[in-house]
This record gives C-alpha cells, sequence and structure tokens, in this order.
C-alpha cells in the first residue's frame, strides 16, 4: 500500500513518518539546512499480513506543489496534515482540492502538533477540518490527533494505517506494465536506477522495457519492489528499477517519463479529458486558456480546448481537448491535475478520455458521442458502445492502445461480444452486426447500380465498388465483405472484378453479332488453340477487330489471354488445368514437370511454357524451381463468366 501525506508547509508531515516509521525522509542537504521538504522523500512500514506500506511525503510550501503532484500519482491513500496551531492554510486547502480533483477517497486526517494548543483550540481546529473536507473525496476520513515529537497518537494512528494495509483489496495488475518515473540517479556498479509508482500491470527481473518520451528499450537488470529487493513488481507498488540497455544512462530517462512494458501506446501532444473546474474559482473557465498540466510526474505546458460549450462554469465538469507543447505519455483513465498559466494555483483537474482525437471535427455531435461511450469505464461495454456508433468501422488497435490492453485481455473482451473483424497489414477494424448486415447490403446496391450502369462489365475491382456512394471504408473492410457475401454465393470474385452471382456479363450490342463466329474457335477441342491470325482467317474478320473483341471478352473472363497471340476459351483453360491437377495426383512430391504436362496436354513446348506462365499469373500455381504447386482450385481460379 502507498500513502501519500499533504498539506501545509511545517505542518509536521515529516516528523509524523519519522514517528511512524523511524526514518527521516528529508534526504537533501537543503531540506536539512532549510527545515523544510522540497522534494519528494519516502519511507517503508512493514506490515504483519499486510505486506509494507510505503510512504511519499510530499512538499508543502507553495512553490514546490509541482513536486507534490508527483507524488500523489497512483497512491492508495493519503494523510492530510492540519497543525493545530495554525489549523487549515492556504495549501491545505489547495491540497486537499487536488485529492479531491484526483478522486483520492480513502485516507485520514491528522491533527499534529496538539500539545501546543488547548483543548478549546483543538475543537476549533476539529470543526475547521470537518466542515473543510465536507464534499469532498475525503469526506468520510477519520481525524486523528498526535503530538509527533512526543509520540503522542502515533501508536493509534499506525494501528488504523496497518489495518487498512491488512483489509485493503489488492489492486488490479491488468494492463501493460506503467511506471511514472519521479526519481532518476545512477549508482556505482549498478548504472541507472529509476524509481515511481507503478499504476498498471507488471514487470519482472529480464524484462524488456521502453522509456516512453525518449524511446529506448531498456532491460530490467534487478529490481526494489516497497524498499526490498524482488523479482517483480506490480501495480500499486513502489519500485526501483536498475536498468541496463546501450541507452540506458541518466540524461536520457527524466522524471516525467514513463516506463513501460513493450505495445504501450507512444507518447501524445493532444487528448480529450473530462475536466471539472474547482467551484473556489471566480469566473468559468475560458476556451483556449493557457494552462499548465501534470500527469504522472510530467509538468507541460497546454492550451484547453473546451468542447461542450465555450467555457466551464466553477464546480462544473466538461469535456475538452488538451493541446500540449511537448509530448506525455497518456492512456485512458489516467488523472490529472491543471494549474494556471503562472502554475500559482490550481484550476481544476481531469481524467483522460481519449488519447487519438481526430485531426478536424473536435467537437462535432458525432464525436462527442464517441466521447460518452470511450469515458465507460468497463472495457466491454465501451467496446460495445462504440461499435454501435462506429458504423464505418472501429479501429480496434486504437482502442486496445487507448485502455492499455494487453494482447490476451484485449481477446478476452473481443471474443465475448458479437462483432466482424476485418484485419489487414493496418490493424485490425470491428464491425457491430447491424453495422455489418448493413454494409453487406450498401455493398450489393452497389454492385447491382454498376451493373445497370454497365451490363457489358464483368465486374468492378474491389477498390472501386463503393466509389459513390458515400461510403468510406478501409481496403481491408472491403475486402472482407466481399469474402463474407462470395462465401454466402451473393457475388463472384472474377478476374474482371467483383460481381453479383445473379448477373450475366453482356457484351456490347457489336461485339453480341461477331462473339458467335469466334467462340466455337476457342472452344474447339483442337490440339492448339489458334493464334489471332488463324480466328480472323476462320471467321473472316480483321485481325485487329479479332484482337480488340477478345480483350474485351477477357474481361467478361469469357476468355482468357495467355500470349500476345493467343486466347483460351474457358472451357480449354479448365481442361487444362485439370491436366495439372492430374499430374499433381500422379508426381510423388505434388509437383506439375514441364516436360510432363507437354507430354500429357500434347501442345508443345512453347505453348507449354505459356500455359504455365498464365497459370501462375492467375494464382493457380506457383512456379518452384523447375516445377510448380497448385495453389488454388480450378473453380476459384477459372470462375465461369455466366
Amino acid at each position: 500500500m502507498i500513502v501519500a501525506t499533504a498539506g501545509h508547509v511545517d505542518h509536521g508531515k515529516t516528523s509524523l513518518i519519522r514517528a511512524l516509521t523511524g526514518v527521516d525522509t528529508d534526504r537533501l542537504p537543503e531540506e536539512k539546512k532549510r527545515g523544510m521538504t522540497i522534494d519528494l522523500g519516502f519511507a517503508y512500514l512493514p506490515v504483519d499480513e499486510g505486506g509494507t506500506i510505503g510512504f511519499i511525503d510530499v512538499p508543502g510550501h507553495e512553490r514546490f506543489v509541482r513536486n507534490m503532484l508527483c507524488g500523489v500519482t497512483g497512491i492508495d491513500a493519503v494523510l492530510l496534515v492540519v497543525a493545530a496551531d495554525d489549523g487549515p492554510m492556504p495549501q491545505t486547502r489547495e491540497h486537499l482540492a487536488v485529492l479531491d480533483l484526483l478522486e483520492v477517497s480513502t485516507g485520514a486526517v491528522v491533527i499534529t502538533k496538539v500539545d501546543r494548543v488547548d483543548l478549546q483550540r483543538l475543537a476549533e481546529v476539529e470543526a475547521e477540518v470537518h466542515s473543510m473536507i465536507a464534499g469532498t473525496s475525503l469526506a468520510d476520513a477519520p481525524v486523528f490527533t498526535a503530538a509527533a515529537t512526543r509520540d503522542s497518537g502515533v501508536t493509534e494512528l499506525r494501528d488504523w494505517l496497518a489495518g487498512l494495509a491488512r483489509g485493503r483489496i489488492r489492486r488490479d495488475a491488468g494492463g501493460i506494465f506503467r511506471l511514472a518515473v519521479d526519481r532518476c540517479f545512477t549508482l556505482a556498479g549498478a548504472g541507472l536506477v529509476v524509481t515511481g509508482t507503478a499504476v498498471a500491470g507488471s514487470v519482472g527481473v529480464g524484462d524488456t522495457a521502453q522509456a516512453v518520451l525518449s524511446g529506448q528499450s531498456v532491460r530490467v537488470r534487478s529490481l526494489h519492489v516497497q524498499n526490498a529487493p524482488a523479482s517483480r513488481g506490480s501495480a500499486g507498488e513502489r519500485c526501483a528499477l536498475n536498468l541496463a540497455g546501450a541507452e540506458a544512462k541518466r540524461g536520457a530517462i527524466e522524471r516525467g517519463d514513463w516506463i513501460a512494458g513493450l505495445g504501450a501506446p507512444a507518447p501524445v501532444r493532444k487528448f480529450d479529458i473530462r475536466m471539472r473546474v474547482l467551484g473556489s474559482e471566480g469566473k468559468a473557465f475560458a476556451n483556449w486558456t493557457p494552462v499548465h498540466v501534470h500527469l504522472g510526474a510530467s509538468d507541460v505546458n497546454a492550451r484547453v480546448a473546451v468542447l461542450d460549450g465555450t467555457s466551464i462554469a466553477p464546480g462544473a465538469s466538461a469535456r475538452a481537448q488538451l493541446v500540449l507543447d511537448r509530448a506525455v505519455g497518456a492512456v485512458h483513465g489516467d488523472r490529472l491535475i491543471i494549474r494556471d498559466q503562472s502554475s500559482r494555483r490550481t484550476i481544476g483537474g481531469g481524467r483522460v478520455i481519449d488519447i487519438f482525437p481526430p485531426v478536424r471535427g473536435r467537437a462535432r455531435p458525432e464525436r462527442l458521442a464517441f466521447l460518452d461511450a470511450m469515458e465507460e469505464a468497463d472495457h466491454r461495454v465501451a467496446l460495445s458502445r462504440l461499435l454501435d456508433l462506429s458504423a464505418s468501422g472501429l479501429d480496434l488497435e486504437r482502442f486496445k492502445a487507448n485502455r492499455n490492453l494487453r494482447g490476451d485481455e484485449f481477446a478476452a473482451i473481443q471474443a465475448a461480444l458479437p462483432m466482424q473483424v476485418a484485419a489487414g497489414s493496418a490493424g485490425a477494424v470491428g464491425f457491430s452486426p447491424g453495422h455489418w448486415a448493413r454494409l453487406q447490403a450498401r455493398l450489393l446496391d452497389a454492385l447491382a447500380d454498376w451493373h445497370r450502369r454497365a451490363p457489358e462489365s464483368g465486374g468492378v475491382p474491389e477498390d472501386r465498388i463503393l466509389h459513390g456512394t458515400g461510403l468510406k471504408l478501409g481496403r481491408e473492410a472491403v475486402g472482407a465483405l466481399v469474402s463474407a457475401l462470395a462465401a454466402q454465393g451473393s457475388v463472384v470474385r472474377g478476374r474482371a472484378g467483383v460481381r453479383l452471382s445473379a448477373h450475366n456479363p453482356q457484351l456490347g450490342p457489336e461485339d453480341a453479332v461477331l462473339w458467335p463466329r469466334i467462340a466455337p474457335l476457342l472452344e474447339a477441342g483442337t490440339r492448339l488453340p489458334p493464334t489471332l491470325r488463324e480466328i480472323g482467317q476462320s471467321a473472316g474478320i480483321e485481325v485487329a477487330e479479332v484482337e480488340a473483341l477478345l480483350r474485351r471478352a477477357a474481361r467478361h473472363s469469357l476468355v482468357h489471354r495467355i500470349s500476345d497471340n493467343r486466347y483460351l476459351g474457358s472451357s480449354v483453360a479448365r481442361r487444362y488445368a485439370q491436366i495439372a491437377l492430374e499430374l499433381v495426383q500422379l508426381d510423388a512430391g505434388g509437383f506439375i514437370g514441364t516436360a510432363a504436362f507437354r507430354d500429357r496436354s500434347g501442345i508443345g513446348r512453347n505453348l507449354t511454357i505459356e500455359v504455365l506462365e498464365f497459370f501462375d499469373r492467375t494464382g493457380f500455381t506457383r512456379r518452384i524451381g523447375d516445377s510448380r504447386r497448385v495453389l488454388r482450385s480450378i473453380d476459384d481460379a477459372f470462375p465461369s463468366a455466366g
């Protein structure tokens, strides 16, 4: 369990941790000299049957709020510290606001230095504390009193923390490993060490990981978890990773970076969030306001584009887009804090919704509906809603990256939902059953319209089927639709393209007159297919006219061009293909030899080579050395024209 302190400067946070653990978290010389915490400090308390409690001591001074925000990433609980003599102060209230924005609901308020005040003053401070936390995420937090320097009240607080640690539900370690780097240093003999809170997944010794911002590949040489050597660290634990790798050196990896498992999304400079503005703000938060964004351990300048209207009223929440000056690591669900441009006060906070916003149309109604679905915490519910919204398909790879899901986790979610998937080199696209059926109907309508406009056409190239329909689908999606319809028998894939199975290509009027004079010559059972000249002489047609007609007929799959001078009728092509299959069955290795095909077909060596090369071009066979293998069925390679 990880517990952070919070509260105003000099209210006794460091002394309280020292009393609880025996560890002084002020480690820097400047901290010793000035008597206040400047950077994060760490201490650990072993608990019987509860593991180890890790404490993060954060600075309380206003100038070091940035460091405080680094320390509250991924914590399980908080100790909000209030000095009895001062009572709640400005940084107490700002720290409480930050915790509320980060939705930290587990913790306690500790009123320290009670030995310095009388009972009346203590009662006044207790009343102020209860009033202060009312309506926040810590509204139900218990209130303890303590005098750390006298060890008064410390035992009761320690016992409460131990009970909390024993009873807590271990954080889910799902997702790809992510650790927000808050410290980075080198050790003699070990090399680079980074520390931080693991917020997702797990990592082990020997694992390969990546520094998200620098893009470096690193290997985990060794690790400490909750201040003890370990073989594996998981979400919800403080981890120190000793990293190895050619580029693993201090300076290349810094505070604000993330160490993540392979497959984690790349850093982004723009993403959509749900933003809540503090009720203490004096005016509405305006569109395109410059701000400081704190996410993980990073602090980056940004502009905020309000998506719901033009401003966000104090105390209200709305969707917005952050446009950052530089890239950060982020995934869906990450919490963040937004401070003003001068970084002097906290304005609000939020949660990441989508790290892949569109280039244009960020506030269109369909985009806002998409964000509504993306806000669903349950991955399966979100995916189901997004599929219903995505008429042209949903990029499944982006969904998986957005939600920081491992491959096996996403596969389980995908298997639980009815969907059609079109996979290709660019990734996978998912469709709901309803949208898939509508797209199939649209594709069939597009083919029918094409056939009405060009009845002589033998088919439409797949990449042109949807031209003019207004539908925009990727090549893989169109191919998957055609494959599904072909399996149902609704369409046929031919050399001329895709056509409806009920469509019989028709030659133009002039070709229809000439075709009956040519077709019998191409389908005749002669030993050798006729040349263009022989066809022209037999039919009484000029050779150029014969060639033009045969080229058009080939688009209907009525004939097949095997060389500049010869065409095969469909039945002849299928007869030669049948010979090839017979030779495959006779050969021990399942190959077709050139000489064997020549002898069995009786067409001579030159024509044999032309026919076999034609088979290769159609994908019916593939050449391997001097022989060939059959790859497709005859019906698939040479579909009938009608």
